[in-house]
């Protein structure tokens, strides 16, 4: 079993590759930006509609509100951890399949793609919870 420690130099040392390089740095930033957005816009529904149960506590309306917008905030949340993962899995798995054999790069790259739909697939069911799905 892999200690925390180990995790968290790994981390450290991606981080500081990713941030020597231009193009990497941006992707960051990107990442960094778009997450930073997600938790405003899912923080600010929730305390929205916490104050609005405040206002009126009988009323159910409210609190199906806070509930799809914690739903729609794990649903985008936790498949992107669980993307990143398996991105992260299959991308340096393929990287070491091509760097032996060139000409399975066609299918090393449709399984790093494989793992991002599932970050598609949470994003896709955000939406219909926040959208679709009718509040009480």
């Amino acid at each position: 079993m892999v200690s925390r420690k180990s995790y968290l130099e790994g981390l450290s040392l991606v981080l500081r590759e990713a941030w020597s390089r231009p193009k990497y740095r941006a992707v960051l930033i990107l990442v960094a930006l778009v997450s930073l957005a997600a938790a405003i816009a899912t923080g600010l529904a929730v305390s929205h509609a916490q104050a609005a149960a405040t206002a009126d506590q009988a009323s159910p309306y409210y609190m199906s509100v806070v509930g799809k917008a914690i739903g729609a905030g794990l649903a985008v949340g936790l498949a992107g951890i669980g993307g990143g993962y398996a991105v992260a899995v299959a991308g340096a798995s393929a990287i070491s399949a091509v760097a032996e054999k060139r000409e399975i790069f066609g299918t090393a790259f449709l399984f790093v793609v494989l793992g991002e739909g599932i970050a598609i697939y949470g994003l896709l069911v955000a939406i219909i919870v926040v959208f679709v799905l009718p509040t009480a």
